[in-house]
């Protein structure tokens, strides 16, 4: 295996969930289906960074859960991302309880109930930090 190729996200809006994207994100759209549909419906495709992104038109999630994606940022961006969530007007989600040393994390929902996360942490340092117990 040589890692991730893409994330499909099932949108009910493309128009919207692409702006969702490049507003949150600065993704690159660099695919659009149109009006056609080569997959199972009308889709777009996106960059964050070398990450294939696509969003096919669908029906948005029946409920809220707490499966998510997390992005790593660094904690000098966390004030500028929580604009652009704010600025979509979504709905940011309490975080869990943390361990002082595991990083800092924003919590959201896109418009079709998908979560994500923003983490300013890395695996090493959780790690490390739940070995000192």
């Amino acid at each position: 295996m040589q890692g991730i190729s893409h994330m499909t996200f099932i949108v009910h809006d493309l128009d919207k969930a692409a702006h969702f994207f490049k507003t949150i994100f600065s993704a690159e759209e660099v695919y659009s289906s149109g009006q056609d549909t080569f997959s199972v419906a009308r889709e777009k495709f996106f960059l964050i960074g070398e990450l294939w992104i696509a969003i096919m038109e669908g029906e948005s999630l029946p409920t809220k859960t707490y499966n998510h994606i997390a992005f790593k940022i660094d904690s000098s961006e966390v004030d500028d991302y929580l604009e652009r969530i704010n600025s979509l007007g979504l709905e940011i989600k309490d975080g869990r309880v943390r361990v002082t040393g595991e990083g800092q994390s924003i919590y959201f929902y896109d418009h079709d109930k998908h979560l994500f996360e923003l983490h300013t942490g890395t695996l090493e340092e959780r790690l490390n930090r739940y070995r000192q117990r």
